[in-house]
């Protein structure tokens, strides 16, 4: 008799799998495929190791894993990422969101806090945008922890902006967020001035892209990866663009490479209208967020 396929033996045998074709987490991995094929929580699974999988959670589980086996990233096959507690749908036609990408909304938060403890209780609501919003992490996670700011959520994809859209609709702020598909800040009238001006730009150089992990370089959208031979292309445009938009005293933060961080931070001390301040760095202690100030 044929040993039964048990929801610990398929945990098993996925896991040596995806191990042998180089996933970083295996096992993860695993849980988390098996867990949408089954429809249930990822925790569920912990109860369930000596059940059988019935055939239809079997072949819904042996796709994802044919294709997750072809380098597929997991968070496009269940079809959602969590990103700051909060879960976030994604597909090809926006980046997956990433840990470091908190660093870059925690000094947002942390800029705001300290604005409203200045005093400025009379002051306008602030004004924040977020140029090259892909999924909308970075606005959609503003506009649910400051509830009188205005946010505006920027990108030169259509596809894009529908993907933020529907996630702000399932938190709860898509009627807080102006929408814009446009380059950069061109597209905002001659008249806006911001607050804060926070981005995830491209920023990887021809050199890099071709290193990248398969599973970033052949599905993950290209456009909103490789910024072209210096990965400083887009940062330079935005920084000229950002300064004569921002108030007195505005911020503008940038998530980068470490690789382009002293480029980076020429083109911020090159501007007349920005002061430079230190740059955030990550939990493994490489240069990750680029910070500025309007004079």
């Amino acid at each position: 008799m044929a040993e039964q396929w048990t929801i610990g033996r398929l945990l098993t045998w996925t896991t040596d799998f995806l191990k042998g074709r180089g996933a970083d987490s295996p096992r993860l991995d695993a849980e988390i495929l098996l867990a949408a094929a089954r429809g249930c929580k990822r925790i569920e699974l912990y109860t369930s190791f000596d059940q059988p999988a019935d055939d239809a959670t079997r072949e819904t589980f042996r796709e994802l894993v044919r294709r997750r086996g072809e380098g597929a990233p997991v968070a496009y096959l269940v079809g959602h990422k969590e990103f700051y507690s909060m879960s976030f749908k994604v597909t090809p036609d926006v980046l997956i969101p990433r840990p470091e990408t908190e660093l870059l909304v925690i000094r947002l938060l942390d800029l705001v806090k300290q604005r409203s403890a200045a005093g400025s209780q009379g002051a306008s609501p602030v004004a924040i945008a977020d140029v090259g919003t892909g999924s909308g992490i970075v606005a959609i996670v503003a506009a649910r922890n400051v509830p009188t700011a205005k946010v505006t959520a920027i990108d030169t994809s259509a596809a894009a902006l529908a993907i933020a859209r529907e996630n702000a609709k399932t938190h709860g702020v898509a009627e807080r967020i102006e929408w814009i598909e446009g380059d950069l800040l061109a597209s905002l009238p001659a008249e806006r001035r911001l607050d804060i001006v926070a981005s995830n730009p491209p920023y990887v150089t021809a050199a890099e892209f071709d290193n990248l992990p398969l599973g970033v370089k052949n599905f993950e959208p290209r456009q909103a990866l490789l910024a072209g031979p210096t990965g400083t292309e887009i940062i330079a445009r935005l920084i000229a663009e950002a300064a004569p938009r921002l108030n007195p005293g505005g911020w503008l933060l940038i998530e980068i490479s470490p690789m382009i961080e002293p480029a980076a931070r020429k083109l911020l001390e090159a501007n007349p209208l920005l002061e430079t301040a230190p740059t955030i760095k990550d939990l493994a202690g490489l240069d990750r967020i680029v910070q500025a100030r309007r004079r």
